[in-house]
Formats: C-alpha cells, sequence, structure tokens
C-alpha cells in the first residue's frame, strides 16, 4: 500500500513538472496576474525591492526592477524615485540602499531617490512609503514584478494610497526554457499562497 502511494506521489510529481516546463502556464498566468501593461508616466516613481546580496550588491530580482526604473527615469518625466525594501538577512546593507546604488551608477541622480528600508513586507512597502510621501504633489507609479504586481497595487490601493501601475516582465522575460518556466511556476504558486494570505487578513 505504501509503496503504491509512493508511485502516485511520483506520478503526480512527474506530471506536474512536465506541465510547468512544457506548457506556457507561467508566462500565461504572470501575464494575468500583471494586469494591464502599460509603461505609465507620472511624477514619483516608486519601485520596490526584492532581494538583495549579504555584500551590498543587488539581488537577482531587484536588478531587473532597477534596470527598468532607470529606463523609466530616462524617459525625463519622473521628478523623484522612491525605492522600498527592507534589511537584507545576516547583513549590514538594505534592500533599497542597494538598489538605490544601483540606480546612481546607472546615471540617476542620487538626490532625486528616496529610500524606504524599513519593510519587510509588501505591506510594509506601501504603509512605509505613504507615510514617506504623505504630501507629494503628482501622479504616483507603482513599479513591481510582473507576478507581484496583482498583490502590491492591491495592497496600496486598500490602504487608501492611489498608485498607477507599471509591471515589468520578470517572469515573461524569463520563461523562455523548461527550467526557468518549471522554476517561475513554483514562484507564482508561491505568490499565489501569499494572495490568499493577504486576502484572509483583509489586506487586499
Amino acid at each position: 500500500m505504501l509503496k503504491r502511494l509512493y508511485v502516485w506521489i511520483a506520478l503526480a510529481f512527474t506530471t506536474y513538472s512536465a506541465l510547468a516546463a512544457f506548457t506556457p502556464f507561467a508566462p500565461w498566468y504572470a501575464r494575468i496576474l500583471a494586469g494591464n501593461w502599460t509603461d505609465s508616466d507620472g511624477d514619483v516613481l516608486i519601485v520596490l525591492g526584492a532581494d538583495g546580496q549579504p555584500d551590498g550588491l543587488v539581488g537577482q530580482y531587484s536588478y531587473w526592477r532597477c534596470i527598468y526604473a532607470v529606463r523609466a527615469w530616462r524617459e525625463g518625466h519622473f521628478q523623484r524615485i522612491v525605492v522600498s525594501g527592507g534589511p537584507i538577512p545576516d547583513s549590514s546593507y538594505t534592500i533599497a540602499g542597494t538598489m538605490r546604488d544601483f540606480l546612481v551608477s546607472s546615471g540617476v541622480p542620487q538626490d532625486v531617490i528616496i529610500i524606504e528600508d524599513r519593510s519587510h513586507s509588501t505591506r510594509e512597502n506601501a504603509l512605509f512609503t505613504q507615510h514617506l510621501v504623505a504630501g507629494w504633489p503628482g501622479k504616483k507609479v507603482l513599479l513591481t514584478s510582473d507576478q507581484h504586481m496583482f498583490r502590491a497595487l492591491r495592497v496600496f490601493r486598500k490602504i487608501g494610497f492611489e498608485v498607477t501601475p507599471r509591471p515589468i516582465p520578470d517572469t515573461l522575460k524569463d520563461s523562455r526554457t523548461p527550467l526557468s518556466r518549471w522554476n517561475h511556476t513554483w514562484a507564482l504558486e508561491l505568490e499565489t499562497a501569499k494572495i490568499a494570505y493577504y486576502a484572509l487578513r483583509g489586506w487586499i
């Protein structure tokens, strides 16, 4: 009986892995989570961090958010950039700090970058950033990864912080091979669990 159970578990995992790797599920689902795909313009660009390296270098997922933030800045319309991301585990650095350094090294003037470096979650990103920019005039635009935008946008709006979404192609850009699609499928499952948790808590 136990052996049969192991066989069914192995079969289910193999089937799931094949579907994740060889079907367009990951980019399809990421596109749904991203919502309307626009390069929204505005006055204040809010960039949410994802990760960072313990030695103070920008993390893999934060990197692409920085790249697209630089491109948005080069369009010449944003007046300020707010980068939100708290402490990096086992490090004296913060995610927001590493992202600021990357933006500056890419030509964004340091004096236009404001960092929010206390947050440990998407909800805290919204709460602390709202407090930071309270009273600032102009249109606020939220930049984060495609798969993260659904939850992030609703968290901001839930607390009364009106922002316009500007998703970036994270999963969509990196879903070209079976291995990357498989990895992103697991990441999408984790994001779905977070969406459910936030909904249960009344945060979205």
